[in-house]
């Protein structure tokens, strides 16, 4: 009898697999259906042909949880997505209307994660919160539960490149007349956030942001993007070309959401693989950091500075800088040593200098520490140009790899 049952469950696995091959490459949802053609689970994809067929591979291993569902599984549907945020938020309304029997099973134990827009305040902020019924998301447009706590935040950061919103707690209220001398947090100056507590921004704009962001994420990407054309369109009828260029900056942006998606939520490979596949969290490792340095701020910026020497001769530097423990792409920077032959403490000196005497005047994005590639000499050597810069330096300490030994700057 078990065997007639095996050779079932084969055949019917295999059936599936078969249909799984002829599914698209595209973003969305995937529900798995029992004999009954009952949905007993809910799932998002990248890419639905790859994510659905991985279910039905001889070798496959979907865990304790997830394993009975091979048992039950005969069918299945696919909703194709335009993007990996639309599939995202989909696999949550389906999970919370539907309440799959597998996908319950998961939910049971835990307290899954929501988005919460707190829509009453002056300049809403963005949120997530695993604890919706709270007092202080009373009037908040909320959305969830989501599955994926990592993936909602990656989507967060995504959308906040190209809406701009803020995710900081401040009590921001546009009569403040503090607004006008606060100085914005770093969110401003990588240009995702448009900085409300310092009014870099008017009250009536930011609410047309955020009605952008809630509409985004209710309506198709291209609806969306017609309804902005027609906004870009008519701002430029009325000559108010300043709003018609903030419209197409963030319709350029959202074009470039398909690509950045699939990095964000771990779909297409990684600019940087070395860096993002580490599954530790960052933002415990930062504190750990900030404890062993003695700081008494969070760390929220750091850059690091290397010194190669090519082939031929030349010598460059290379800037890294990484925002809340994750790489930051667009901080990358590269510098072609020019004072320097192969002397590697003069190389620092001409790097630091470059890059921090716009920084130290305010002009650009300070990190909070600063790491040299290098030993206590590198360390020297880089000290040494702040103070021809006149800049206090944030913390600066060196890594000395073979040694593994770091050296910090005396406070």
């Amino acid at each position: 009898m078990s065997h007639h049952l095996s050779d079932e469950r084969a055949s019917r696995l295999a059936v599936l697999a078969e249909k799984a091959r002829g599914l698209p490459t595209t973003p969305g949802v995937y529900l798995m259906k029992d004999a009954e053609d009952h949905v007993v689970y809910v799932g998002k994809a990248g890419s639905l042909r790859h994510r659905v067929g991985s279910y039905f591979v001889p070798s496959a291993d979907l865990g304790p949880r997830k394993g009975g569902l091979l048992d039950v599984v005969c069918d299945f549907d696919v909703i194709e997505c335009e993007g990996e945020w639309e599939a995202l938020l989909m696999e949550a309304r389906l999970i919370k209307d539907v309440r799959p029997r597998f996908n319950t099973l998961l939910l049971d134990d835990k307290t899954f994660p929501y988005l919460a827009i707190t829509m009453r305040d002056e300049f809403p902020g963005v949120y997530i919160t695993r604890t919706p019924n709270d007092p202080e998301y009373k009037g908040a447009k909320i959305l969830g539960p989501f599955t994926s706590v990592s993936a909602l935040r990656e989507a967060i950061q995504l959308l906040q490149r190209v809406f701009k919103y803020r995710t900081c707690t401040l009590d921001i209220r546009s009569d403040d007349p503090k607004n006008v001398y606060f100085r914005p947090c770093l969110l401003h100056a990588i240009k995702q956030c448009t900085a409300p507590c310092a009014n870099r921004i008017s009250k009536e704009e930011y609410g047309e942001d955020i009605q952008k962001f809630t509409r985004f994420l209710t309506s198709k990407r291209s609806v969306m993007m017609r309804e902005m054309t027609q906004e870009m369109e008519e701002a430029s009828k009325q000559l108010d070309f300043e709003r018609a260029a903030r419209v197409r900056d963030q319709m350029r942006a959202i074009e470039r959401l398909d690509e950045r998606e699939k990095r964000a939520l771990g779909i297409a490979t990684d600019w940087q693989p070395e860096v993002t596949q580490f599954t530790h969290d960052p933002a415990s490792s930062l504190r750990s950091l900030q404890k062993t340095l003695g700081l008494e701020t969070a760390i929220r910026c750091m850059e690091a500075i290397d010194i190669a020497h090519l082939q031929g001769g030349e010598t460059v530097g290379s800037k890294v800088c990484f925002i809340d423990g994750r790489p930051f792409k667009d901080g990358y920077r590269r510098y072609k040593v020019r004072t320097a032959d192969n002397d590697d403490y003069m190389s620092i000196r001409e790097v630091v200098s470059r890059r921090y005497r716009e920084a130290g005047q305010g002009n650009e994005l300070y990190p909070d520490v600063i790491l040299i590639d290098g030993g206590l000499g590198q360390l020297h050597a880089a000290m040494e140009s702040f103070a021809q810069l006149d800049v206090k330096p944030a913390m600066v300490i060196s890594l000395a790899k073979k040694e593994e030994l770091i050296y910090v700057q005396e406070r």
